[in-house]
């Protein structure tokens, strides 16, 4: 496997981000060891949040959300997928599967040792990030699921057709203006640039070009059986979730439903619809640090 890192200075001076990196090493299965990044912000002793994005984000996306939870006090974990963000990016598109990217976050938790973990989860970022938390559910206090799914073969909205189609078919991928076309606002001059920050050029995106052919949307794609294992665990997972998907999101529209219907600890949850397009953390991060905080405190 080939792997490029891209340069720190790209990372340099963005909007509102302050955050320093920090980094961990996971390995693929062919031997070859990638970086990945994440921020690890407030006080050591604090409820864990781990905020978890998708494609084509990186943690960037959470930034508001970052600074929010941790001056309440919590530690907040954001991870940059392989592929994403400062995280090393493999050259091939074939060396990004949803197996492999299951397999890199899943070592990087159990290395980081989590528990009592709140996990916020949008996009891929619950397309993994509930396959952690069917692989480690006594290590998660409670669940906030926004804007995506666990899907098992059974077809797509026309929205995220709609998003395959383009995504395959664009000559040059505008990360920047595919994540302000995601949003309810207008993301300023700034803000796009550092959603592209990440990708010098066009070779270092082959993961974001892939992501959206691996949603296992048929029953011909991979990982069909082992995401209806995980849905096997999350239907006896009786820990409390809250589903908070936003009201303008073609992609995602309606999987609210099933998460309340199917996971135990959903039950009689104070579940909202917030206001935004799929990107909802850059809409309504105020709303997100809130139903989390509310979360955290109610246990304590």
């Amino acid at each position: 496997m080939q792997v490029l890192r891209t340069p720190d200075d790209r990372f340099a001076g963005l909007a509102d981000w302050p955050y320093a990196p920090h980094y961990a090493q996971v390995m693929d299965g062919d031997g070859t060891a990638l970086r990945l990044a994440y921020v690890d912000e407030g006080p050591r002793d604090g409820a864990v949040v781990l905020l978890m994005h998708g494609e084509p984000s990186w943690a960037y996306l959470y930034r508001k959300i970052i600074a929010a939870l941790a001056a309440k006090g919590h530690r907040v974990i954001a991870p940059d997928l392989i592929g994403f963000g400062r995280s090393d990016k493999p050259t091939l598109r074939t060396d990004y599967t949803y197996a492999g990217h299951v397999d890199w976050m899943s070592q990087w938790f159990e290395a980081m040792d989590l528990t009592d973990v709140t996990l916020f989860c949008q996009d891929w970022g619950g397309l993994i990030g509930l396959r952690l938390v069917a692989a480690f559910p006594d290590r998660f206090a409670g669940l906030v699921i926004a804007n995506t799914g666990l899907p098992t073969g059974s077809g797509m909205t026309e929205g995220f057709k709609a998003w395959l189609e383009f995504s395959q078919t664009v000559p040059e991928m505008p990360i920047g203006m595919i994540v302000n076309m995601g949003t309810g606002r207008d993301l300023t001059p700034a803000e796009i640039a550092a959603y592209d920050a990440p990708f010098p050029d066009e070779t270092y995106k082959e993961g974001a070009r892939q992501f959206p052919t691996l949603v296992p949307v048929t029953p011909e794609h991979g990982q069909v059986a082992e995401n209806k294992a995980a849905w096997e665990v999350l239907e006896r997972f009786d820990r409390p979730v809250v589903t908070a998907f936003s009201d303008g999101d073609a992609v995602s529209r309606g999987g609210d439903a099933v998460f309340q219907t199917r996971i135990p600890g959903a039950k009689g949850q104070p579940h909202v619809t917030t206001k935004g397009g799929h990107f909802l953390q850059e809409d309504c991060p105020d709303d997100i640090t809130a139903i989390l905080d509310t979360m955290i405190k109610a246990r304590s």
